[in-house]
């Protein structure tokens, strides 16, 4: 799978923390109110923004296990945590000890092809196996079968599942204009190409999550988090998410260039992005019923 750039993952970090859906922010908390430790398991991490978005909800002591198929954005996370952090220290496997307010954190950079290492980094042994598996911005990217396969991966841990920020497919651009929709349907058959999983499920991941965490016995609540983005506060993120979207438009050949080149040269003061967010905690004495 492709990685994202450092930058853009910054650029993109406020916009993404406060989207997050409050209710389902709450009920995870809740989930693990009375623990005193947590294993997490983080896929696709990025430079470590869901660990600085998730940690203020889980127990004061978590161990988070950091997947990520780049190299460089593992070591952007290394860097970008010791600064958020209120004190930082190496551990002697490589990694970090984290101290933010009373949470103290230790965090492993594992790197990992997902596409063939995904049960590895889910263990299933009791002293091992995580509490949470989580993500953001991620399933989108991945393939109905590799979903698919991610489910039985988990739920043989039973861990709880938390994944944030998956699109959904609505996009709106402020102001509107007549080639927006025309432009939205191509982003969204760029979206369900190959991003390194096979053919993406796009904007139906969400869809794809929920039944099959369902089908496995858990019980799983979603809820919007759209970017709602406004400028001046946003300009930077609207600039850089129009051309990304023009690009990708361009790739797949379904625009005429010349509208393509119309539409991304307008000054927007507005977008929204919609997204799904998704909690599935398991249930006593559920069998699945997928094969």
């Amino acid at each position: 799978m492709s990685g994202f750039l450092p930058d853009w993952l910054a650029l993109r970090e406020p916009a993404d923390h406060r989207s997050r859906n409050p209710a389902l922010a709450d009920a995870l908390r809740s989930f693990f109110l009375q623990r005193q430790t947590i294993r997490v398991v983080d896929l696709g991490c990025g430079t470590g923004s869901n660990l600085r978005a998730t940690a203020a909800l889980l127990p004061d002591t978590q161990a988070w296990t950091l997947v990520d198929y780049d190299p460089a954005l593992l070591a952007a996370a290394r860097t970008a945590l010791t600064d958020w952090a209120d004190a930082a220290r190496e551990t002697s496997d490589g990694g970090l000890e984290l101290v933010n307010g009373v949470r103290t954190i230790t965090v492993t950079f594992r790197q990992a092809d997902l596409v063939t290492e995904l049960e590895a980094v889910l263990p299933t042994d009791a002293a091992t196996r995580p509490d949470l598996v989580t993500a953001s911005a991620f399933f989108d990217l991945a393939s109905e079968d590799f979903i698919r396969r991610f489910g039985r991966a988990l739920t043989a841990t039973r861990a709880a599942f938390y994944t944030v920020l998956t699109y959904n497919g609505m996009q709106l651009w402020v102001p509107r204009g007549p080639l927006d929709q025309q432009l939205r349907a191509a982003f969204v058959g760029h979206q369900m190409t190959d991003k390194g999983f096979g053919k993406s499920a796009g904007p139906l991941a969400p869809e794809h999550l929920s039944g099959t965490f369902r089908a496995y016995g858990y019980a799983v609540s979603e809820g919007d988090s759209p970017w709602v983005l406004t400028a001046p506060r946003d300009a930077s993120l609207i600039n850089e998410l129009a051309r990304g979207f023009a690009a990708a438009v361009r790739e797949t050949k379904d625009v005429a260039g010349s509208d393509v080149d119309k539409w991304v040269v307008r000054t927007f003061t507005g977008a929204e992005v919609g997204h799904t967010d998704t909690l599935a905690l398991p249930t006593p004495g559920v069998t699945s019923n997928l094969e």
